[in-house]
């Protein structure tokens, strides 16, 4: 894709503007889409437009960033537009610090998912419907930590693959405790038909920016190339992201569920939920606690 006229086209040429996400790595498939960061200060959310025959990502940032996940998306990043050279000295800054980076977000990962595991208890004692959503909160936030402190990108399309084959080391091991509480062994074609349209739903519903047709693009992809299990973690993760957005106010829209049960694929017995959510709280003691002890 002609990079310099979606620039022009799109009346971005007066910011900084660079490629980051899985179009600047060797894991990109053909179905991944563009992301685009616009260090325009705009605290809009992300754009969806489609250029040609393909998904463009617009993501508005800022050269003052101070979050540690955001500034991980800019690691790398390609330069696509920067007469100022403000974006080349911000990339400068977060590479000569992109193992604290790393670190921090991995910690923050970590706490959020001991949090969502915490959610999960006092949902079922509490019997609210959205536990097994909580738990798989819990679940992914535990793969973006080991992704982080691996040095990998939180990309969900390619996440379960890489965490795959990483070496094994005693951080890496909890690796096991995803695949064993995300939910990956029940994916089916009809399952996943059944996900996606919900997933699709949910995403229309929260995001309202056509993310949906990129959702639907890596489906089909995955699809054809029998990618079953990695299918079902990445509609898994998108659910995630959507669900994060709303978590302070899901507890007053209990009809959501209807949409997140099969959108997430939940599991309805709460002694396995428990479990579950035990196995994950434990894995992220002893990560954090190898972690301090670095």
């Amino acid at each position: 894709m002609d990079m310099k006229n979606f620039i022009a086209d799109n009346g971005l040429s007066n910011f900084p503007v660079g490629l980051g996400g899985c179009r600047i790595s060797d894991l990109s498939f053909d179905s991944c889409d563009y992301d685009v960061f616009v260090f325009d200060d705009k605290s809009e959310s992300d754009n969806i437009i489609q250029y040609g025959d393909d998904f463009v990502v617009i993501h508005h940032a800022s050269l003052s960033e101070t979050n540690s996940e955001k500034l991980l998306q800019y690691y790398q990043l390609q330069i696509l537009h920067d007469e100022s050279w403000d974006l080349r000295m911000l990339l400068s800054k977060i590479n000569e610090k992109h193992a604290s980076l790393f670190s921090d977000f991995a910690k923050n990962c970590l706490i959020e998912s001991q949090f969502c595991c915490q959610k999960t208890i006092d949902a079922i004692h509490s019997s609210d419907v959205f536990a097994p959503c909580w738990q798989k909160c819990a679940t992914y936030y535990l793969a973006n930590a080991i992704s982080s402190i691996n040095y990998q990108p939180s990309s969900p399309s390619h996440m379960l693959d890489s965490l795959r084959k990483l070496h094994s080391t005693p951080i890496n091991e909890h690796i096991s405790v995803v695949n064993q509480t995300v939910g990956i062994e029940r994916a089916t074609l009809t399952l996943l038909e059944r996900m996606l349209k919900s997933t699709v739903g949910f995403s229309d519903l929260i995001e309202k920016n056509n993310h949906s047709q990129i959702i639907r693009q890596k489906y089909d992809f995955f699809l054809k190339n029998s990618m079953i299990s990695d299918c079902y973690f990445y509609l898994g993760y998108v659910n995630k992201t959507n669900f994060v957005k709303i978590k302070d106010t899901i507890s007053r829209e209990p009809d959501l569920f209807h949409i997140l049960k099969i959108a997430f694929d939940v599991e309805a017995d709460t002694n396995l939920l428990q479990h579950q959510s035990e196995l994950v709280q434990k894995s992220c003691n002893e990560i954090l606690g190898i972690l301090s002890s670095a």
